[in-house]
């Protein structure tokens, strides 16, 4: 049986480790030609390697989406190795404790720390956005999905830079989705909620209690299961949904 995803093309950045890795490799499980984008070169490439070795093709890039450059090489390089670009997760995106945000109240946040937040996980997006809708529309189609979060649904205590950068991304993705329905582009946003990465290991930490006592499944999520998502909604099974946001969180959101 075909896979998912045969035949398609895929760019997915923030691809060097954690749900990034994890969504390349199903991906290319899944029957499509994988670029495999990070700011870190040897993530990239150890995430290629593994996807190579399970007989898959995958093609490793160094990009940092807060340069447009970068950006525009990056898609310029995927749209060169495989033909054009079917499908596009913009995952790439950091958390407070990175820029020296964590645990500080709304007025507290250091300027530099905010800008630096909005830079990457806002910015970062609409700059890769803009690259891939004018190939996608130049091809006559593809599927777009960005990470945002549950905290883009919503407020978060001591976390003002990056719930303002999440909710920016579900924005982004509405308008977009409006905007490029009529060529054939869906725009959608994933919500992950508390996954086990990198990236959440300073949260759990610090509030890890508080948070399972919220988590219904009484367990937080993995990376495959928001890769699940992101391959189902980059596939043609999903071909009637856009512009919406689909969160994975174990129901965290649903009292």
């Amino acid at each position: 049986m075909a896979g998912m995803l045969e035949g398609k093309t895929a760019l997915i950045t923030g691809a060097g480790r954690g749900i990034g890795r994890a969504t390349a490799l199903l991906f290319a499980a899944e029957g499509a030609r994988v670029a495999v984008a990070d700011q870190m070169a040897e993530g990239a490439a150890e995430t290629v390697a593994l996807i190579n070795k399970a007989g898959g093709q995958a093609l490793a890039i160094t990009a940092d989406v807060t340069k447009p450059g970068d950006v525009a090489s990056m898609v310029s390089a995927a749209v060169s190795a495989f033909g054009r670009l079917d499908c596009a997760f913009n995952n790439a995106g950091i958390a407070g404790y990175q820029v020296g945000g964590a645990g500080k109240k709304t007025a507290d946040w250091p300027e530099d720390a905010f800008d630096r937040m909005i830079a990457v996980n806002l910015k970062g997006v609409w700059l890769c956005m803009r690259a891939e809708l004018e190939q996608m529309q130049k091809q006559g189609g593809g599927a777009i999905v960005n990470t945002a979060s549950i905290a883009g649904l919503f407020g978060i205590p001591t976390s003002s830079a990056y719930v303002a950068s999440k909710h920016g991304v579900v924005g982004l993705t509405r308008t977009a989705a409006l905007e490029y329905a009529e060529n054939g582009i869906r725009v959608n946003a994933v919500c992950p909620g508390f996954i086990e990465t990198d990236m959440t290991k300073d949260t759990m930490a610090r509030r890890g209690a508080q948070i399972m006592a919220g988590i219904p499944v009484k367990r937080m999520g993995m990376p495959q299961h928001i890769a699940e998502m992101v391959c189902w909604l980059c596939s043609d099974r999903a071909a009637y949904v856009t512009g919406s946001t689909h969160t994975v969180d174990g129901a965290y959101t649903a009292a």
